[in-house]
């Protein structure tokens, strides 16, 4: 399953990579959201799949019958979400300002209105 979900990650963060790379703003945008699913799966791969175990101590405090899940990859997980939609809404703002001023969104057009 580990190699699966890294494989799943490089997948993510591969093309994440190469949609930043091309000429538009909209594709720029897309790659902002496929590197974050991908960081979402990384944290929870490194963490350790664990399914159907509680991420608590037993209220009578005896010995656990297996190893306990992780909470801190789910509030890992949970601010990286929280980011990366703050930056994936900051750059569609952008996007929408850049439009909306140039006419266009593709990187070429931009210049440096510079004196």
């Amino acid at each position: 399953m580990t190699v699966l979900l890294a494989i799943v990650v490089g997948g993510l963060y591969a093309s994440g990579l190469f949609l930043m790379l091309r000429r538009s703003i909209v594709k720029l945008a897309f790659g902002l959201v496929l590197l974050g699913h991908g960081t979402n799966l990384l944290i929870l791969t490194a963490c350790g799949v664990v399914r159907g175990r509680p991420p608590l101590i037993p209220k009578e405090g005896g010995a656990f019958q297996a190893p306990p899940a992780d909470p801190l990859a789910q509030a890992l997980i949970l601010t990286a979400i929280v980011i990366s939609f703050a930056v994936v809404a900051f750059a569609v703002v952008l996007l929408q300002r850049v439009h909306r001023t140039i006419g266009s969104d593709e990187f070429d057009s931009l210049e440096s209105t510079r004196p």
